[in-house]
Order: C-alpha cells, then structure tokens, then sequence
C-alpha cells in the first residue's frame, strides 16, 4: 500500500459516444477546474455500458490524457447499463459490519444474477418509515466481467482505478454541490446519454428509486438514419438540427417528435411506479443532463407531461475556473455532458 496516497481523483466517464475527463483541484469549501476534455469514439465501441473494443477505448483515453498533460494517474470512473442492478430493499435492522457478513446472502434474493458472478455495495439509508424493526439498505450489483473490462481498459491506458461508481451517484454527486439549497425536496434527475439514460429520484438527498434504460441520443440518429435512408454522419447533423437535399425538415421533426414521445413515455412510467410505491407525489423539479439533454423538444414535452419544471444541469455551475484557461461559453455547452465526469472528480480516496 502506498504511503501517501493523493486525496483527489480524475472523473473519467466512457460512454458509448465518448470519454469525458475531468479534474478538479479541491479546496477547503469549493472546488477549481484544473483539466477538462472529451474525445468522440467510434459507434459499436461501447454497446450498453459493454466495452466491446478495448484497444480504441484505452488509446482515446491514453491520447486525451496525454493533450491534457494530466499527471495525476489515479482516476475515479463508473459504470450503467443492464450489467447493473441498483435496488432499496428492507432488511431487519442491523450493524454495518453484521450486514458486510450477511450481505452475500440477502442480496441473492433481490438480483437476477448468479451471486458470485457479481460485485456487492450498499448503504444503510436509515430506519424503514413502514417497519421500526427493519432498515432500508441500497443495494448495488455489478456483474465482475464489467469491473475486470474496465479496469482492464484502464490500465491499458496507464491508469489505476481508485473508484468505480454508478453513472446515477455520480449525477447525484455533482447535483449535491450545484443545488445544495434542492436536497430536502423530491427531484428527479436524468442522464441522457447516447445509448443509456438513467433516472434517479432523489428524496431529500438520499435516492429512492433508480432505473437504467436503454435508450438514447443513438436512438434518435439510428431512427433518422433508416426512416431517411441517409449515412449515420448524415443523420447525426440532421439530428443537431442540419440540413440536407436528402430530407426535409419536416420529416426529421417527425421522426424526432416520435422518438421523443417514446423517451418521455419510458420517463413517465419510471415516475409513475416511483409514486405507486411512494406516499410522496409531488416532484419539485426534473433536471436533465448528458449529450441527448438538448434533443429539440424534450424538455417541453416532459414539462408538460410531468407538471414540473424541467431545467438542464451544468456541470460547472458551482465549480470556479480560469477564464483565460477556459472558454466561458464552450464550458456553458458543455456542461451537461460533463456531468457525470465532474461528479466522480469530486470524490476522494479517503472515500468509501
């Protein structure tokens, strides 16, 4: 073991579209941006959380470290897709140490996987509201073959993995230090990424409910691209709101209208459960986040679906930086796809 193990992680989040990076320097009451970046990898790289081409992921990696010149090599990163399960369920109560020896067994009933094929966490979240005798614990299970890929592909790139999180804390993380006055109140948050999104409600501050889905800004390109006959590149633009002799504008807001309905639909039946297993009904604001946040549309149509106001999470919202380092508006862009990657850069290795 290390002697003097650096306090501070980089954020790395690989997504099926790209691979952001950020560090942060942490001060005593906030934090500074030292590095960001974000490197494109090519489509089938990464399918539904699952690394499917080690080699191009760690060398996007290895070259977007290298052009940053970032020298810490211990980085914090995390993992969604259906290799993951992220359960609350009831327990009698107990001590950590009590449920660490018991956890294996317990977490046999709540997972569809073979109990040793995956890796255990949780969290006491505190006394159940139903039962004083019981507790409610977060249960999360990750399948190994997804933490050996990526640690494998981390280290391929000249990295050591300190933290592997969930996409949803991670989200979660980042939300905490942008909207602390926000944590006694029911908020949903959504990461739209481009082949997950997942949803996450929040219920002062502690998670009560969260689903990964597969869905995402792929889709919508994918749809553009078969309904229009046009290349994926081609339907990507028409998608960001380009042009074509190919397909008029009316038909890519039809397409994307449709795919958009789908998406606010999936939003609302996760919400919709959410509240059948809730006594708690009013949601006081969604707020969306990753590359597919901005989908023309999306945000009115889930306003308007849900009744609460829908607003869009910049990563550096709260994060001071040098504006002779960084362009103001290029962070304000891309500050709901930093997301992720921010909340993990926040964590620490003196964390559990």
């Amino acid at each position: 073991m290390a002697l003097f193990k650096p306090k501070t992680l980089v954020g790395l989040d690989i997504g099926s579209h790209s691979v952001k990076i950020v560090e942060l320097k942490h001060h005593k009451k906030s934090y500074e941006l030292k590095n960001f970046g974000i490197v494109q990898l090519p489509p089938e790289a990464i399918v539904d959380g699952v690394i499917m081409d080690s080699s191009i992921v760690a060398e996007a990696i290895r070259n977007l470290y290298a052009n940053l010149k970032i020298k810490n090599r211990n980085v914090a990163t995390s993992v969604a897709g259906h290799s993951l399960i992220v359960k609350k369920i009831q327990l009698p109560m107990m001590t950590e140490t009590e449920l660490e020896e018991q956890i294996q067994w317990e977490a046999g009933q709540y997972i569809p996987f073979e109990i040793e094929d995956v890796n255990l966490d949780f969290q006491i979240l505190g006394p159940s509201a139903a039962d004083p005798n019981n507790m409610e614990v977060l249960l999360v299970a990750v399948k190994k073959d997804i933490i050996n890929d990526y640690t494998a592909v981390l280290s391929e790139a000249g990295l050591s993995v300190q933290v592997i999180d969930v996409d949803a804390f991670a989200m979660e993380n980042l939300f905490s230090v942008s909207y602390p006055e926000l944590m006694d109140r029911t908020v949903v948050l959504i990461d739209i990424g481009a082949g997950i999104m997942n949803i996450n409600i929040l219920r002062s501050g502690v998670s009560a409910f969260t689903r990964d889905i597969t869905l995402g800004g792929s889709n919508f390109t994918e749809e553009i691209q078969k309904e229009l006959g046009v290349s994926y590149d081609e339907a990507e633009a028409l998608k960001l709101g380009g042009t074509s002799d190919q397909a008029s504008t009316e038909d890519v807001t039809r397409i994307l209208s449709g795919m958009i309905d789908n998406m606010v639909l999936e939003i609302q039946r996760s919400l919709d459960f959410f509240g059948a297993a809730s006594s708690e009904e009013e949601v006081f604001g969604i707020f969306l986040a990753g590359g597919a946040c901005n989908l023309p549309g999306l945000a009115e149509a889930l306003e308007e679906r849900q009744g609460a106001p829908v607003k869009i999470i910049r990563a550096f919202k709260e994060i001071t930086y040098s504006h002779r380092r960084f362009d103001p508006d290029y962070l304000e862009a891309m500050g709901p796809v930093a997301v992720v990657a921010a909340g993990l850069a926040l964590r620490r290795t003196d964390e559990r």
